[in-house]
């Protein structure tokens, strides 16, 4: 749960001193010229500022909030084609409601990691929807509680106990592999996303569960990673179709994973989705553009923005959120890159 009491005393500079055991002029540089301090003790004012809740320039909580009227976006990979719609949905409700948004790319500004805790801390911005698992920067449950509303979209990482909006991950990616089943295939592989996401370890999860209720035993070879770049696909279907008994269908994390996968089977001469049947993830606009049209799990991602920047606008306008997972529908959307396995018939 999110809760912020806007009836305690502001923390001051000498607070954060006190916290992080240095000189209040020590922590007005490293707030103002922090080049001009050690990263470690930079650090440790920037932890002390977190854990005390200090707002510089002495500006309160309730009165920075109602001057700002700006919000960020933390997306985990601006490139990635996935997003977008997201955004627009965030976008829609903030400008309905008087919001400008800010976007943060955590892929590519090895330093923003400083600049959006100042954001934070400077509370020039009013509240933040995370389009991935983690924080953009280092906070425990009890720091959480002095920075601005968050909620997260996409996700669930059920440890940082914020309000969330999701589909079932694990339930897609188990009716998903239970399509490719009902066509016959027996040969399903998978290539999985990061180990360190959640919804991969549900997508897997979901692999995995579709496998077994078949009775089809899970081969640890046929599971190949990627981090839902076109190159990854590339790369998992050179090393899944060099296996001794290569699959027949696949299972992918992504479509972008999934179109990488299918320009790669075509370069070897597969047809598709005679050789290989492909099913992604997202339904992102590319994937009605392939040769043939992708069949993959859509994701009501305008909606899953949308949502989260209502639940953002609740905690805005002072109503208590608690943490806990919101669930959008998803559908199974079958199109040209799965038919029925031929293998049966041989």
């Amino acid at each position: 749960m999110l809760e912020h009491n806007q009836e305690t005393t502001a923390a001051t500079m000498k607070d954060v001193a006190e916290k992080a055991g240095v000189s209040t002029a020590t922590v007005s540089r490293a707030l103002m010229n922090p080049e001009k301090v050690s990263a470690a003790t930079r650090s440790k004012v920037e932890q002390a500022v977190v854990a005390v809740g200090y707002a510089p320039h002495s500006m309160t909580r309730s009165a920075r909030r109602s001057e700002s009227r700006t919000i960020l976006v933390i997306v985990p990979d601006i490139c990635d084609p996935f997003f977008s719609e997201m955004i627009r949905g965030i976008e829609v409700v903030a400008a309905e409601h008087g919001y400008l948004v800010l976007i943060g790319d955590c892929a590519h500004q090895n330093q923003q990691e400083k600049s959006f805790l100042n954001l934070m801390l400077t509370r020039q911005i009013d509240g933040m929807v995370l389009l991935g698992s983690r924080l953009p920067f280092e906070a425990g449950l009890d720091e959480q509680r002095n920075l601005p509303p968050m909620v997260m979209a996409n996700e669930f990482a059920p440890e940082l106990e914020l309000p969330t909006v999701h589909i079932d991950n694990l339930t897609a990616a188990f009716e998903a592999v239970s399509h490719l089943q009902k066509l016959g295939h027996r040969r399903i592989a998978c290539i999985a996303g990061p180990e360190d996401m959640p919804l991969c370890q549900y997508r897997l999860q979901g692999y995995i569960q579709a496998l077994r209720r078949h009775g089809i035993s899970v081969d640890p070879q046929y599971i190949v990673r990627g981090d839902f770049t076109f190159d990854a696909g590339t790369q998992a279907l050179k090393t899944l179709m060099s296996l001794p008994k290569p699959p027949d269908a696949l299972f992918c994390h992504s479509d972008i994973m999934a179109l990488g996968a299918m320009s790669q089977a075509k370069n070897m001469g597969l047809k598709i989705p005679r050789d290989l049947s492909l099913i992604g993830f997202d339904d992102i606009e590319l994937s009605r553009y392939s040769d043939p049209q992708l069949t993959t799990v859509a994701q009501p991602r305008f909606n899953i923005g949308r949502e989260a920047m209502l639940l953002l606008l609740e905690q805005l306008q002072g109503r208590i959120v608690h943490g806990g997972s919101r669930l959008l529908d998803f559908e199974l959307k079958i199109r040209g890159s799965t038919a029925p396995s031929l293998h049966d018939k041989n």
